[in-house]
């Protein structure tokens, strides 16, 4: 352990991971604070330039823009209601009221502690979490990676309830888009309609950049409203309520526990841990009537389950090779470029790399916390900036990643092509998570499904006379009719309750 732990130090101990660290955190900051950015549009725009990297730079980079975009998220939602990422929206409730009443300072540094104690621990998660599964990883074969797949599709579209229909649609878009290309078992070419630069398959980075930064950017250059500039910072000490969040204990552990337990399924994340969290606190609080009006066990519940998610996501990633969302799928763009396989080698092969990895997540929630005390009063101002300066710059910078990557005008138009799809999605309420998610497990569910027919001479009974395999199907059809099962109800209490509204 302690052998792992100094190569790690020896990995990171480079100014190019050093630098990735402290800029990937900076400009996930930056996102985080401007209202309209995601941090799945910032990861977009560096994917092609953290390739360029070494891996483990590469991955800082990414990590850091995705890690800080969650602190910076909190400063307008307190400051003027407008959540800098849609996770955090319930931060809204809560610390805008807090600042109308004069405790900005407060409601700030109480976001930024709780999020460092839930990205904290969710690292320490991780730490424990990944070799375990690993070694567990290491009993699977075909047939079980096969279902792990199934599991993970599943889970992303029940992750969409209210728009499962839509989030199936752009789940079946993404598979088919992963089915192109050349099919190497059979040396036929799959819907390439005889264009070469498609016999390699449709590229993941400019299909990430156009849904997510480039339809971003068509949003922000159609808006025409300047944000109000934040205002109450002034005469108050940046540190006032960084050491409140211990005031709350069993609310900071049961948030930072849900938001492990969250980032481990595919497609919930965040989201799900956040509203969990919530509701349970307000349940649970001595105070319940606060909630919504300025309660800090409210803001402490919300900040501290979204960070406690950011290392556990990464968790099904670097011990089974399955990334939980599409930000985590830029993280094995990354890992695959440079020929590093994630799965249960890993870390018997790149123990030096895992190491560095868990060391610059620590640093990461340091570098992000420091960074925030000194300098919000200074961050706050790219709140009232003009969303269409903001949106071009995107949009330059996004056709600048998705050429350079391969110097190919192929891949810019691709992006082009995909920006257009997002702003469709974006307008028609289709979400874009589940199209990434296809793209890159649809052909990781075919290689597999045909490693495990040709071991079973054809006979799909293989998948149930394996236990693991057999059980992870089991979660898969048990979880889709736990889901027709509270579709059904809710539809027969809606048609109950139809008849009394007349």
């Amino acid at each position: 352990m302690i052998d792992a732990f100094l190569l790690g130090l020896e990995h990171i101990a480079t100014w190019q991971v050093i630098m990735a660290l402290v800029l990937g955190a900076l400009l996930g900051i930056l996102v985080g604070a401007v209202p309209g950015l995601e941090p799945a549009g910032a990861m977009a725009i560096l994917l092609p330039f953290s390739l360029q990297l070494e891996p483990l730079p590469g991955v800082t980079l990414l990590l850091g823009a995705y890690g800080g975009a969650w602190y910076g998220g909190a400063i307008p939602a307190i400051l003027i209601r407008v959540p800098g990422t849609p996770v955090n929206v319930l931060t809204t409730y809560d610390g805008y009221p807090m600042a109308r009443r004069g405790e900005a300072h407060r409601a700030l540094s109480l976001a930024y502690s709780s999020s460092f104690v839930g990205g904290t621990i969710s690292v320490l998660a991780l730490v424990l979490l990944a070799p375990y599964l690993a070694r567990v990883a290491e009993r699977f074969g075909a047939p079980e990676y096969a279902m792990v797949c199934v599991v993970a599709l599943v889970s992303v579209l029940l992750a969409h309830q209210k728009h499962v229909v839509a989030a199936l649609l752009s789940l079946g878009l993404g598979m088919f888009l992963g089915s192109v290309g050349f099919e190497s078992p059979f040396n036929t070419q799959r819907y390439t309609f005889g264009q070469q630069w498609l016999l390699g398959g449709v590229p993941m980075v400019p299909v990430v950049i156009g849904l997510f930064a480039m339809s971003q950017a068509f949003v922000l250059l159609g808006t025409d409203r300047v944000r109000q500039r934040p205002t109450g910072l002034e005469g108050h000490s940046r540190f006032r309520g960084l050491m409140e969040v211990f005031r709350y204990p069993r609310t900071l552990a049961r948030s930072s526990g849900l938001g492990v337990v969250m980032g481990l399924l595919p497609g919930v994340g965040e989201f799900g841990a956040q509203f969990l969290s919530y509701s349970l606190a307000r349940r649970f609080s001595k105070k319940p009537e606060e909630f919504g009006k300025g309660s800090p066990e409210g803001l402490v519940a919300s900040e501290t389950s979204i960070s406690a998610c950011t290392s556990t996501v990464l968790v099904p990633l670097l011990s089974l090779g399955i990334p939980a969302d599409p930000l985590m799928a830029m993280l094995l763009a990354v890992f695959m470029i440079h020929n590093i396989i994630p799965g249960p080698q890993l870390f018997a092969e790149h123990p030096d790399f895992i190491s560095g990895l868990y060391i610059s997540l620590f640093l990461l929630n340091v570098i992000v916390l420091t960074f925030l005390l000194f300098a919000t009063k200074h961050i706050v101002r790219l709140s009232s900036l003009n969303p269409k300066i903001i949106g071009a710059t995107i949009l330059v910078l996004a056709l600048i990643g998705s050429y350079t990557q391969n110097y190919r005008l192929s891949d810019a138009l691709i992006a082009v092509i995909f920006a257009v799809i997002g702003r469709f999605m974006l307008r028609n309420g289709i979400p874009a998570f589940p199209l990434v998610i296809g793209l890159v497990l649809g052909p990781m569910l075919e290689v597999r499904l045909k490693q495990s027919l040709s071991l079973s001479n054809g006979d799909p009974s293989i998948f149930l006379t394996r236990p693991i395999a057999a059980t992870l199907l089991g979660f898969a059809i048990v979880a889709i009719a736990l889901f027709i099962v509270a579709q059904l109800r809710g539809r027969r209490a809606r048609a109950e309750l139809a008849p009394e509204s007349r």
